[in-house]
């Protein structure tokens, strides 16, 4: 990997102590990786392509299992706020799916990408201002730390290619690659909260 690649997720072991600002590092590192996907081809772009399905997964694996269930204790009209984070990701998740059929050298892929790319931009802002700041006015620096730190055990533990290995082909097929790498994330995030 070159030095101006974004790492992969959870590369960096930095001492994230605040969710928040974990996950707003995250989403300029997803920012950087549409940045590397569009600027470069044939295997480096599979592999920049890789790495940010993988970082997407983690990230929003750990929203759903972390973040969600907080908002929705903790910041005024927080049910509202999570239905219409959850609405954003499923789109984002559907142009996913669909760009997992395609070769990143296929003339279809880039329309998508970056179709992918405005929804998710404009999911992060959503998540940046009705979600992020009200989570840190609801609550004190212990719990932003037991937050990141699960969010941290998810980008450890996280399978590092967008094609993992289920148990079976058969199994695999039936789940296509981005759904049983957010499956393999959320498995990881619930063991690191205790969840299982």
């Amino acid at each position: 990997m070159s030095e101006l690649q974004t790492p992969q997720a959870g590369d960096d072991h930095g001492q994230d102590t605040d969710v928040v600002a974990l996950l707003m590092r995250q989403h300029g590192d997803i920012r950087n990786l549409f940045d590397e996907v569009e600027t470069t081809t044939g295997e480096e772009r599979r592999d920049a392509y890789h790495r940010l399905v993988r970082l997407l997964a983690v990230h929003e694996t750990a929203e759903e299992e972390v973040v969600h269930p907080f908002a929705r204790r903790s910041i005024p009209g927080g049910e509202q706020v999570v239905e219409d984070r959850l609405a954003e990701e499923e789109a984002a998740k559907e142009t996913l799916v669909a760009l997992d059929d395609l070769d990143t050298d296929d003339p279809h892929f880039m329309p998508r990408l970056v179709q992918l790319r405005t929804d998710v931009q404009e999911h992060a802002r959503a998540e940046e201002r009705y979600e992020f700041t009200h989570i840190r006015r609801s609550t004190d620096a212990k719990q932003l730390a037991a937050m990141a730190k699960a969010v941290k055990a998810a980008e450890a533990m996280a399978p590092t290619r967008p094609h993992p290995g289920v148990e079976s082909g058969a199994a695999n097929a039936a789940l296509g690659p981005v759904a049983a790498l957010m499956d393999r994330t959320k498995d990881a995030v619930r063991g690191a909260m205790g969840k299982d």
